[in-house]
């Protein structure tokens, strides 16, 4: 092969680097956004005021970007890994994923009701099966798969221990992370370890626990040890937010606001 054949050669192989390194330009001429795209459950998903003051956690990570970061929320009520396959979502996700963007992907609490065919899996083979595809799709868009491990649901031993409830899946989600090399935000450990410190009562104030009467949405209460309020889905999208730095996955120009209070009252809750 002559020299100027083998230059262009690796110029021709030097390519995707190149433009994967380029940042993308929107139609002004300016840089454009990157994006973070959710791909999850109800615990991220965005709710509306018939849901108020049910709060999911994606709906406050904006409080925590910088200038130049949006987020795209696509996480829905009820979905598994599966069921957000076949419904067509991560089809429609992916169609807007442009290079440089982030794809969280956070899976498990419905993938755990294996009882239902539409939305079970089972946790080494169907539910990293699933799992790859969107790394899979998020690569080939150029944009860096994040896996996140299910955060946990409020639940204590007697002795105020808190217990994890979500089985083998964060394990599963632990080891395909690492054999496909993604990136990994253990929420499910991290969480874990947060509703320690703050134990039973100090938790409630986190999780959609309502006395009777106070949302006109709720008229008898509630006790759910699921879903947030708006102080846990802040408090868990401040912690997503610091494991993408602490992974390396965003930089500190990319964050704003990690120790600063995010009053509640920055919540609200669109029409449906």
């Amino acid at each position: 092969m002559s020299l100027t054949r083998r230059r262009t050669a690796a110029a021709l192989l030097a390519l995707p680097l190149a433009l994967s390194a380029t940042p993308a330009f929107a139609h002004g001429g300016g840089p454009r956004p990157r994006t973070l795209h959710i791909a999850g459950d109800s615990t991220a998903a965005q709710k509306y005021a018939d849901a108020a003051p049910e709060t999911g956690w994606g709906m406050a990570l904006p409080f925590f970007l910088g200038h130049g970061l949006t987020v795209a929320n696509h996480a829905m009520n009820g979905r598994s890994s599966k069921s957000f396959i076949d419904e067509g979502r991560l089809t429609a996700l992916l169609d807007g994923v442009r290079p440089g963007d982030l794809v969280l992907i956070q899976f498990g609490h419905n993938d755990e009701k294996t009882e239902d065919p539409a939305r079970g899996t089972d946790p080494y083979t169907t539910y990293q099966e699933y799992l790859r595809q969107y790394v899979k799709g998020a690569r080939a868009r150029r944009a860096e798969p994040v896996l996140i491990t299910p955060v946990e649901r409020r639940r204590f031993a007697e002795d105020g221990t808190a217990k994890p409830t979500h089985g083998e899946y964060p394990s599963a989600m632990r080891a395909l992370a690492s054999e496909d090399r993604v990136a990994l935000i253990d929420m499910q450990a991290i969480s874990l370890a947060r509703w320690q410190e703050l134990g039973p009562d100090g938790t409630e104030a986190y999780f959609n626990w309502l006395e009777p009467g106070e949302s006109p949405n709720y008229p008898d209460g509630r006790q759910d040890n699921t879903h947030f309020r708006p102080e846990g889905a802040i408090e868990v999208a401040r912690m997503t937010a610091r494991a993408l730095l602490d992974r390396r996955v965003l930089a500190p120009r990319d964050l704003r606001r990690l120790d600063a209070e995010v009053p509640a009252e920055r919540i609200t809750w669109p029409q449906a």
